[in-house]
């Protein structure tokens, strides 16, 4: 087992075993979660789908109008301390929400750009007058909140922002000038959270008014999806900021964006989480409808497999989602906030986990990706005429790959974190390496379970990446192909282990039906993902070495991973007649 010391270090999955009852899942809903639950989909059922077409079309107030009744909910403050206006509630009900909205396409961008993002630098990072100022109006949706960072020449690398900010000379104001691009809720933006570089070379945040003198924005993106949820370059010509508008500290903004992006990423995979799941009960209930030669094609072999894919991945991917943010709950349970630099405290705990936020963000973005295509695929000629909602979906899901960090570079992220910890010292990664070759050289059993194949996961990541580092050490990090792969790895390593530990906790706990479910779907998950492991891991290996070396390392490779297979069509069909009885997504 990982010792409890470990349990509050992120990555430390890849070192052991961990208790099933020390995770959180979605079975361990208090009531309190349970009714935001509620809240939140009845309000996207009532409120926001009857809007759609208006939401696409922009019409004027549509979107802020929802905001503001999304706020008279309580839906806008879960992450705002009390004393502002907000609620506190806890980072599972955060959780909750963004998966609530994530059905939602624009109006979810829209919300998140509100809550996460655009509000949660001043929440973790502003003085205690920007905390009075600016939360309040945050909660109510009274002032709309927009996140500045992407400038046309500068995406992912956001460090090589071209924005600059001077101090007047009057020692006022802070000057700002340049333009930033694909701004979420520019349109409608009372305040803006904007990166720029003081004197040209100090990375700053600064909290800027929406009616600030010289602050203009450009005209609505025309986009492929997500179309109701403003989108416009923003221009500063001259724009006077306040010097106690500098957010955080001078030449530090890049602790607030990297920070932000890290609790954002965890929140767009529970988005992203939301919009699989309302793709499966879509499709599973056209499934059941359509009929085609005198039967309902959810009957077919090749739609019950779809089904049963579709579930598994949705089924892992929320048991990834809300382990994470059982973790993050923990840690801010865990640290004492009640300073005036509590928000930094707060930042800096998440921080621990960004190895996992990015992880859940490729992963659940995936799913959805894939639960989207395959709707439509079940849909047939439907799936591709907008009158059917899984058209939209489709759309929409595709800039969840794109934001918050692409998936690409949350990839290479998520191995040089590791790296960098075990280089610290924080993550005994070398030790760990070390250990497993001599289990290898001692002989290695073969995997008789799921949970022995959970182990061969982490086995051949400490495998691979020791055999990485000792062939290009430092170099390594500059080698993406390697980097992708290696997170490739560990991504599906936490996402089986996530799906096994849910089931088994659910059996534990007696819950013997949901259990055998869930089983199904982590056994069936456990078992396709193990392959595709011992892929990526071939590949690096090869990358590395030839010949009699290579044939050497791909040896030690196959004892890592000697097991019997199963019969996945059978249990695919298993789970597929559960989502079709049920008519939705049931775990």
């Amino acid at each position: 087992m990982c010792p409890m010391a470990d349990r509050y270090k992120g990555g430390s999955f890849l070192l052991g075993e961990t208790d099933p009852g020390s995770i959180f899942t979605p079975e361990d809903f208090a009531e309190e979660h349970r009714m935001i639950a509620n809240t939140v989909s009845r309000f996207i059922a009532d409120k926001v789908f009857p809007v759609m077409e208006d939401l696409d079309a922009k019409k004027e107030g549509a979107m802020r109008g929802l905001l503001v009744e999304a706020g008279e909910l309580g839906l806008l403050g879960a992450d705002i301390p009390e004393q502002y206006g907000g609620f506190e509630l806890d980072e599972i009900c955060s959780t909750i929400i963004a998966e609530g909205v994530g059905s939602s396409g624009s109006f979810g961008v829209a919300h998140g750009g509100q809550v996460g993002i655009g509000s949660l630098p001043i929440v973790y990072f502003g003085s205690e007058p920007q905390k009075r100022k600016y939360l309040p109006p945050v909660v109510t949706g009274e002032k709309i909140a927009a996140y500045a960072l992407t400038e046309p020449g500068s995406g992912s690398d956001a460090m090589s922002a071209k924005t600059r900010a001077v101090l007047s000379p009057d020692g006022k104001y802070y000057i700002l000038n340049g333009a930033k691009q694909f701004i979420t809720n520019a349109g409608m933006a009372d305040i803006f959270i904007v990166y720029a570089k003081i004197d040209g070379d100090k990375f700053s945040a600064f909290i800027v008014d929406g009616d600030c003198e010289g602050l203009s924005t450009g005209a609505e993106e025309k986009k492929m999806g997500i179309r109701g949820s403003s989108t416009r370059s923003v221009y500063f010509d001259d724009v006077k900021v306040p010097v106690e508008n500098l957010l955080f500290e001078i030449g530090r903004g890049h602790i607030v964006a990297f920070n932000i992006l890290n609790i954002g990423r965890h929140k767009v995979s529970a988005n992203a989480l939301g919009c699989a799941k309302y793709a499966l009960d879509l499709s599973s209930s056209y499934a059941n409808e359509r009929r085609q030669f005198n039967r309902p094609i959810a009957e077919f072999g090749l739609i019950k497999e779809k089904l049963a894919q579709m579930a598994v991945r949705i089924y892992v991917a929320e048991s990834m989602v809300y382990r994470t943010g059982g973790l993050l709950n923990d840690m801010l349970l865990s640290l004492d906030r009640s300073g005036p630099d509590g928000g930094r405290v707060a930042a800096g705990g998440i921080e621990q986990y960004a190895i996992e936020c990015s992880m859940g963000k490729v992963f659940a973005s995936e799913v959805q990706a894939y639960a989207v295509d395959e709707g439509v695929q079940i849909h047939g000629g439907y799936g591709f005429i907008s009158e059917y909602a899984i058209e939209r979906l489709y759309r929409d899901a595709r800039i969840t790959r794109i934001f918050e960090g692409t998936n690409e570079i949350n990839r290479t992220i998520i191995p040089t974190a590791l790296i960098r910890r075990a280089g610290k010292g924080d993550l005994p990664l070398r030790q760990a390496i070390s250990d497993l070759r001599s289990k290898l050289a001692s002989g290695i059993a073969l995997r008789e379970n799921e949970g022995d194949i959970v182990q061969a996961a982490r086995d051949i990541f400490l495998f691979t990446l020791g055999t990485a580092l000792d062939k290009s050490g430092d170099d390594l990090l500059k080698n993406q192909e390697i980097l992708g792969r290696l997170a490739d790895i560990a991504i599906l390593t936490y996402a089986m282990e996530s799906g096994l530990l849910r089931a088994r906790k659910a059996a534990e706990g007696g819950r013997s039906e949901s259990g055998a479910h869930k089983s199904a779907m982590a056994r069936a998950f456990i078992y396709e993902s193990i392959r595709k492991i011992e892929t990526a891991a071939a590949e690096i290996l090869a990358a590395f070495a030839g010949g009699a070396e290579l044939a050497q390392l791909q040896a030690q490779l196959a004892k890592l991973v000697q097991y019997a297979p199963i019969d996945l069509i059978a249990l695919r069909r298993e789970i597929a007649a559960k989502i079709s009885g049920a008519g939705k997504y049931v775990a």
